[in-house]
């Protein structure tokens, strides 16, 4: 740890290497361990037993964190006729489909969530995938952002509660944020117990073995805390 720096080094410190802490005890710990100058984000982090090579090993989805993430989420609601009125109501900050597709196509990307309305999404938005794509902004059935213009106002609602995306990358690991350093534990907790529900219930139907190896979680800066396993698979979600 010698080319750490000394912050690193204080903080790594407090953590018991090789120690699997009860999830209680590793949000409250993430939080000491954070020595950011700014609130820092809590990320979780899943070693799972997946080969993302194999396209029925891949797991995706949404999970809904009761806490939120702590920010503002802009929602962008892609629609028309209809629609537009329902996303209004609903409260998203940007409702539309020529005038937005065509300024996504100019670079503006000021929001956070992606919606569309299945007849807008494909014959306009579709052609935006180079666009959103690279940014993980384009909407996706499979995360629950093409809707049918009455389910809007649920979508909207979903997005604005803290609804977070998480997929496996090539290296088999999921990484997810849960909250941020100024949470309070209970609230790092229950968003952590939700997703980790989520994930568990979107195993692929091609996993074989053990789904789940560690689950750690680490501040924006700072050293990882390693979660017992077994209590973190079992929490409930309130």
């Amino acid at each position: 740890m010698h080319f750490r720096g000394k912050k690193y080094r204080e903080a790594a410190a407090l953590v018991e290497e090789g120690k699997a802490y009860p999830p209680a005890d590793a949000v409250n710990l993430v939080k000491k361990v954070s020595y950011s100058n700014f609130v820092g984000t809590v990320e979780l982090h899943m070693k799972m037993g997946l080969d993302p090579r194999h396209a029925d090993q891949v797991v995706r989805g949404v999970a809904l964190l009761p806490h939120g993430l702590g920010k503002q989420v802009r929602v962008l609601v892609f629609t028309s006729g209809e629609g537009i009125r329902l996303a209004e109501a609903a409260g998203a900050d940007f409702v539309g489909a020529d005038e937005l597709i065509k300024r996504a196509e100019e670079g503006w990307l000021e929001f956070d969530v992606a919606i569309a309305t299945p007849e807008v999404m494909a014959n306009k938005v579709s052609r935006l995938g180079r666009v959103l794509g690279r940014k993980g902004l384009m909407p996706n059935p499979r995360s629950g952002t093409i809707v049918q213009p009455n389910d809007l106002g649920r979508a909207v609602r979903d997005a604005r509660q803290g609804r977070v995306e998480f997929r496996l990358d090539k290296t088999g690991i999921i990484h997810v944020p849960v909250g941020k350093t100024d949470f309070e534990d209970k609230a790092l907790l229950e968003n952590m117990a939700s997703l980790v529900d989520s994930i568990q219930k979107a195993k692929p139907a091609g996993a074989k073995g053990q789904y789940v190896f560690t689950i750690n979680l680490a501040p924006s800066m700072g050293p990882s805390v390693l979660v017992d396993l077994n209590q973190a698979l079992t929490l409930k979600v309130a």
